[in-house]
C-alpha cells in the first residue's frame, strides 16, 4: 500500500470530519422566508400579542384560560437590573427576561465596553426567557399579564452579595402572586420564584411553567469552515443529553415527562437553561409558533395552596457562558452543553489536562503547545513505527519506480513484484496505517476542546495573537502550517502516480487557505503538532537511510 495514499486519505478525512455537521445543516430545515420576517416586523403590538396566544403551555390542570393581554392590551414597562455580571431588562408584561448582557464577556477585544448580548427581543434574533403559572381556579398569572414593579431600576450595591427584584400581580379574586428574581454576586444562575398568597376563602391549585422563545438563526450564523450547534437541548436520566433542534420542533412537538432534568437553548460559548428543583417531575414540551418562533420549556406538577396560606414555586435560570465546573455544580449533565460531540469521553480528560497546565503557566496558548507535546509523547512509539515504515518505503522508492517502468500497465504483475520485494526486504506496507489511525480520535477530541471551550474566547497568546478564538489577523500561523506540510511531504515516500503527486503538492496550499479562517488556537495546535512530527520523522528517516 502506498503510504502517500494513506496520508491523502487521512487529510481529506479530517477535513470531512470537521465539516460533517456543517454539511448536515445544509440539508436541514431552511430558514423562514424573508417576506415572513418583514411581515412579522410590521405587526402592531396588539397583533403580536394575539399571535402569541398559543405560546402558553397547554399542560394545565383543568380548563385553559386565554391570556388577558390578548383581549385587553396594556402598555408594559421595562425594569433595568444591573449586577457585577449582568445588565438585564425585565418586562413587566409577564416578568419576561427580554434582554441579558454579559458584562464580563465583551463582543470583541476592539469594543471592551460592549458586552455580549445573549438574550434580546429583536424580532429577527429573538431569544427570551418566560415563566408563569397556570390554573383553572382564577385568572392566570401567565407571561401575558402585567406585573407591578416598585422600581424601574435595580443595581447591586458594593458589599452586598444578593439583589432581589420583586414583581406583583393580583387577580380579581384576591390571589396575590409575587414574582422574584434573585441575583447573586459573581453568579450566572438566577433564582426565579413565584410566591402565591391565597387571600380567598377557597383552595387554589396551579402549575409553574418555564420556557424559552427563540427564532432560528442557524442558517445565517453558521460558518463555511466552523460549525457549532445552536438550538434546544434537554436532559433526562433515561436519554441523557439530547438535542432538540429547530427542525425537530418543526416536525413534531416534544411531549415528555422527566424527573431530574433540565431544558436549555445553547449556542457557541453561551447558553440559557431552565433548571427545576431536584426530584421535581416536569412535563417537557416544544412548539413552533405561527410567527416562526420556537418554544422549548417545562411545566411542573399541580400544587395546592389552601385558603389563607401561601406557597412558593422555585426554579433556576442560568444565563451565561459555558463554564464547565459551574455547570457541573448546578445540575447533572448541564456541563454537557459544552458540546464535544461523540468524543466527549476523550475530550473531557484533554480539557482537564489543558486546564491544569493553564493553572501553572497562566497562558492558554502555551497550554495548547504543552498539551500537544504531551500527546506526541504519549503516541511516540506508534508514531515511530509509522515513520519507520514510511522511511523504509521511501528507501525503496527508486526500485519501486523501476518495477513500474518494467511492467508498465500490467497491474497484476506489478503488484506481485512489489509484494515479493516487500517480503524480501521484510517491510510491511501497512505498517504506517494503524499507528496513525489510533491517534486520530485524540487529536479530533483536542480540536473540539479548543473550539468549544469558552476559556479560549478572547484569550491572548503572544505577539500579534491576542485572541485564540479568532483567525490569525496576519495569517502567519496558517502559512507556517502550509510550509510544515510541504516539509512533511519531502520526508514521505514519493508517489509513483504522477496525478497523485500533483494532488499531494496542491494539498498544503488547500489546507493553508482552509486554516486561514480557523481560530488561531486550533492552527497553533496544528503547527506545533506538525513541527514535532517533522523533527521525529526526520530523525527516524535519517536513521533508516543510514542503516545497511
Amino acid at each position: 500500500m502506498d503510504n502517500q495514499r494513506l496520508i491523502l486519505f487521512m487529510a481529506l478525512s479530517f477535513v470531512c470530519l470537521l465539516l460533517w455537521e456543517a454539511w448536515q445543516q445544509d440539508y436541514g430545515p431552511q430558514p423562514e422566508p424573508q417576506a415572513e420576517l418583514v411581515e412579522n416586523a410590521e405587526q402592531t403590538a396588539a397583533e403580536q400579542r394575539a399571535s402569541l396566544a398559543g405560546d402558553v403551555p397547554s399542560a394545565a390542570p383543568q380548563v385553559i384560560n386565554e391570556p388577558d393581554s390578548v383581549a385587553q392590551p396594556v402598555q408594559s414597562e421595562r425594569i433595568l437590573v444591573k449586577t457585577d455580571v449582568f445588565a438585564i431588562e425585565i418586562d413587566t408584561r409577564g416578568g419576561d427576561v427580554r434582554e441579558a448582557d454579559l458584562r464580563q464577556y465583551p463582543v470583541s477585544l476592539d469594543t471592551p465596553d460592549e458586552p455580549t448580548r445573549l438574550m434580546l427581543d429583536d424580532g429577527h434574533h429573538l431569544f427570551i426567557a418566560q415563566s408563569g403559572l397556570r390554573t383553572a381556579d382564577s385568572k392566570e398569572p401567565t407571561h401575558h399579564v402585567i406585573y407591578h414593579a416598585a422600581q424601574s431600576r435595580y443595581e447591586m450595591q458594593p458589599g452586598l452579595d444578593e439583589l432581589v427584584v420583586p414583581l406583583t400581580w393580583t387577580s380579581p379574586e384576591g390571589i396575590v402572586v409575587t414574582k422574584r428574581y434573585r441575583f447573586t454576586r459573581g453568579d450566572y444562575l438566577v433564582k426565579v420564584e413565584h410566591e402565591v398568597m391565597n387571600n380567598t376563602a377557597s383552595d387554589w391549585r396551579g402549575r409553574q411553567y418555564r420556557q424559552f422563545q427563540r427564532r432560528d438563526t442557524t442558517a445565517e450564523d453558521k460558518s463555511a469552515f466552523i460549525y457549532t450547534y445552536t438550538g434546544g437541548v434537554i436532559y433526562s436520566q433515561e436519554e441523557k443529553y439530547e438535542k432538540i433542534d429547530f427542525g425537530d420542533m418543526s416536525d413534531s412537538d416534544l411531549s415528555r415527562d422527566i424527573t431530574n432534568g433540565w431544558a436549555a437553548m445553547i449556542q457557541h460559548y453561551f447558553l440559557g437553561a431552565w433548571v427545576p428543583n431536584r426530584d421535581e417531575a416536569n412535563h417537557y414540551y416544544s412548539k413552533k409558533l405561527n410567527n416562526g418562533q420556537y418554544v422549548l420549556g417545562l411545566v411542573g406538577p399541580t400544587q395546592l395552596v389552601p385558603a389563607g396560606s401561601r406557597m412558593t414555586f422555585e426554579s433556576g435560570l442560568f444565563v451565561g457562558p459555558k463554564l464547565q465546573h459551574r455547570l457541573e455544580d448546578i445540575a447533572e449533565g448541564l456541563d454537557l452543553t459544552v458540546d464535544y460531540g461523540y468524543l466527549t469521553v476523550l475530550a473531557k480528560p484533554v480539557f482537564w489536562v489543558l486546564e491544569k497546565i493553564h493553572g501553572l503557566v497562566g497562558n492558554w496558548g502555551w497550554s495548547i503547545i504543552i498539551v500537544t507535546i504531551l500527546i506526541k509523547l504519549l503516541f511516540y512509539k506508534p508514531s515511530e513505527m509509522s515513520y519507520k515504515s514510511m522511511a523504509q518505503m521511501r528507501k525503496l522508492g527508486p526500485r519501486l519506480q523501476a518495477l513500474k517502468e518494467r511492467y508498465g500497465d500490467d497491474k497484476q504483475k506489478l503488484n506481485q513484484a512489489m509484494m515479493d520485494m516487500y517480503r524480501t526486504e521484510k517491510i510491511n506496507p501497512l505498517g504506517g496505517c494503524l499507528p496513525i489511525l489510533i491517534q486520530i480520535p485524540v487529536f479530533i477530541a483536542l480540536y473540539w476542546v479548543l473550539l468549544e471551550s469558552v476559556e479560549m474566547r478572547q484569550a491572548p497568546f503572544a505577539l500579534w495573537i491576542n485572541d485564540l478564538s479568532t483567525k490569525d489577523p496576519y495569517f502567519v500561523l496558517p502559512v507556517i502550517m502550509g510550509v510544515t506540510m510541504l516539509i512533511q511531504q519531502k520526508l514521505n515516500p514519493a508517489p509513483m502516480d504522477p496525478i497523485q503527486a500533483k494532488v499531494m503538492m496542491i494539498l498544503p496550499l488547500v489546507f493553508t487557505v482552509f486554516f486561514a479562517f480557523f481560530p488561531s488556537g486550533l492552527v497553533l495546535y496544528w503547527v506545533t503538532n506538525n513541527m514535532l512530527s517533522i523533527a521525529q520523522q526526520w530523525v527516524i528517516t535519517k536513521r533508516v537511510e543510514a542503516a545497511k
